[in-house]
This record gives structure tokens, C-alpha cells and sequence, in this order.
């Protein structure tokens, strides 16, 4: 079975198991972990912040950003197609009572100047927006990268309104990559950063959450609160310091993968979006297919792909379990189905 649902889906490596095996650990929760506590630091300075915190995952270091930069009734601004919409289960109305405020666009990314249309201050009868929110890559719009100068456009409208701002960079090492830039480039100037372990990089789970020296502590107390607080977890931060080591040039091979997913189907027409990373959209309805049916067709010969919560839109997502041939196979599966 080639499975390209998503890049959460791999299996650690021989090495990766290895570091776990040996990995020198303490009890995380009460800070003697020295393992994690290096992870911590190697992160926090990968993403030119002071400081970042190890939770179990991208989800719980997203929910801590929310709750450490805002109050019940706040709003945040967001794409409509984020994670943070679609894939985190009403957390930021439920765990940090927000008002979404949304902006729909095609490639899930936005300019200042839509933020600032977007944001409510200042009127009693509206929520008053804490925080903006940032997805790059935005997962559901194909892995799309974010222009840097709307970053930045957004982060200098953010900063003059006095609003807080969060980057949901689970895949920010593939950004960086597809960029050119180090990812400090576009990490840094955020008041927090979400960087995920398990996608990309290969590890069995694990996120950090880059804060300001000052939000560690209040963010930690958020972690405890919401479950997320390890013990010997250096068993866990030893697969990311590896995988930090060995997995994040490679994913420029994920990325070219997926450009050549892409281009063996163009005459199908199913690519409906440029390729920036390792994520391919696929429109069912473009060939006359129902979504679902499509998607049990592939199953049933051996390639499994994932729906999106656009109608008709499924992706493929390359990742370090994928090879060239795997490619090859898939394009074969998806046009003998299709044009049958």
C-alpha cells in the first residue's frame, strides 16, 4: 500500500530508533530531562526565539499559543481553510473561548491589509481581535507557501494594532526550503511559533512551541492543564534532535516528488493548484468522479489519498516513506482508474 494521505504517516527510521533506544532521560515534568530540555534549545534557536517548549503535538502547541495571547471573547483572524478551523476539534472556541474571524482565499494566505479588514477593536459589541494566525505551509490549500512579503505585511499591521501573532509552522522547514531562506527568515518576529516533529521530519509524535522567555513559564502551566506534561520524554526529543540532524534537507526530495506527481498527471486533469511543497490537490469533479468512490478505486489498488474539506478536493502528500517508485506507481493507479 502507497500511502500518501498525509506526511503523518511515516515510521521511524532504523537511526531514528536507535537515538530513541539510547536517548539519556529524566522526569520532563519536573524539568530534569536533559534530552528534551536540548531539544528545547535547539529549536529556539533554529527559529530565532528565546525560548521553546516540547508538547505532544502541533494541536496542543497551537491551543497554548491562543490561550497564552488572549481572553474569552477575543477574536483571532485566520485563514478559513487553516488547521486551526478544520482540524483541532472547536479547540479555540472550546478551550479558549475565540470568535474565528476568517479570510477565505484561494492559496490560504493574506496581506496586511486584509488582516486589518478582518480585525475588530475598539467597538464594545464586537470581539476584540488578540491575535492573528498564521499557517505556512497552509496544509489544506496544497502545502502553499506564504509570499514573505505578505508576512511580513501582516506582522507590521499586527504589531502597529497591538495585536498578537501566532505562526502554525508545522511544516515551516518545508517553507523554508521551497523559499530559499533560513527559516528564521520567516519564523522570528512572531510572538509564537508551532513547529511539528511528526510530519515532514519523520518522528513518531512531538511538537515545540517557540515563546518569548517570558511566556515559558505560562505556557508550560497551559501544558500541564491540558494533559500534555511528560515524563521521560528525552526518549521522544532524541527522534527530533535526529531527525533535525538528518531529515530536513531531504525533504527537498519530498517536494520533488510531489512536483513529479504532478506533472505525470497534468493531462489527466486533476492538478488544480501550483506545487510549492510535498502536497499535490487533486479536483475529483474536474474528471467527473464522486470524491469518495474515487478514493475507495485507489484504495482498492493499493494508493491511499485523503479528502479535503473543499468539495471535491482530495491530496497526495509525499514524505520519507515515498520513493521514486512509489511515484510511478501511483500515477499508473490514479490514470488506469480515472480513465476507466
Amino acid at each position: 500500500m502507497i500511502d500518501l494521505r498525509t506526511d503523518t504517516v511515516t515510521r521511524p527510521t532504523a537511526g531514528m530508533r536507535a537515538a530513541i533506544a539510547e536517548a539519556v532521560v529524566g522526569d520532563e515534568q519536573k524539568g530534569e530531562d536533559p534530552t528534551t530540555g536540548a531539544l528545547e534549545e535547539r529549536v529556539a534557536t533554529l527559529l530565532g526565539t528565546e525560548a521553546a517548549v516540547f508538547v505532544p503535538s502541533a494541536t496542543m502547541a497551537n491551543q497554548i499559543a491562543l490561550q497564552l495571547w488572549s481572553r474569552r471573547g477575543d477574536g483571532v483572524v485566520l485563514s478559513s481553510s487553516s488547521h486551526l478551523v478544520h482540524s483541532e476539534a472547536g479547540g479555540p472556541a472550546a478551550l479558549a473561548g475565540l470568535m474565528l474571524q476568517p479570510i477565505d482565499t484561494p492559496d490560504g494566505s493574506f496581506d496586511g491589509d486584509q488582516f486589518i479588514a478582518a480585525a475588530t477593536t475598539g467597538a464594545v459589541e464586537k470581539p476584540a481581535t488578540a491575535l492573528v494566525a498564521v499557517e505556512n505551509t497552509h496544509s489544506n490549500r496544497g502545502g502553499r507557501v506564504w509570499p514573505l512579503d505578505r508576512l511580513d505585511g501582516v506582522r507590521n499591521a499586527a504589531a502597529a494594532m497591538g495585536v498578537r501573532t501566532h505562526l502554525d509552522g508545522a511544516r515551516v522547514l518545508n517553507a523554508s526550503l521551497a523559499v530559499g531562506v533560513p527559516v528564521d527568515r520567516i519564523s522570528s518576529g512572531f510572538d509564537s511559533v508551532t513547529l511539528c516533529l511528526s510530519k515532514g521530519l519523520g518522528c513518531p509524535l512531538g511538537a515545540l512551541l517557540a515563546v518569548p522567555e517570558e511566556a515559558v513559564r505560562p505556557a508550560r502551566r497551559l501544558k500541564q492543564m491540558l494533559g500534555g506534561a511528560m515524563r521521560q520524554s528525552g526518549m521522544l526529543a532524541a527522534a527530533g534532535l535526529y531527525a533535525l540532524d538528518r531529515h530536513v534537507e531531504r525533504l527537498a526530495d519530498d517536494h520533488r516528488r510531489a512536483r513529479r506527481l504532478a506533472e505525470m498527471l497534468s493531462d489527466t486533469g486533476l492538478v488544480q493548484s501550483p506545487v510549492d511543497t510535498n502536497v499535490v490537490l487533486l479536483d475529483t469533479n474536474a474528471v467527473g468522479w464522486d470524491r469518495e468512490e474515487l478514493l475507495r478505486r485507489l484504495a482498492a489498488n493499493g494508493v491511499l489519498l485523503s479528502a479535503l474539506p473543499q468539495p471535491n478536493m482530495v491530496r497526495a502528500v509525499t514524505h520519507l516513506d515515498v520513493d521514486d517508485d512509489d511515484i510511478e506507481r501511483t500515477v499508473t493507479v490514479i490514470v488506469d482508474v480515472v480513465r476507466k
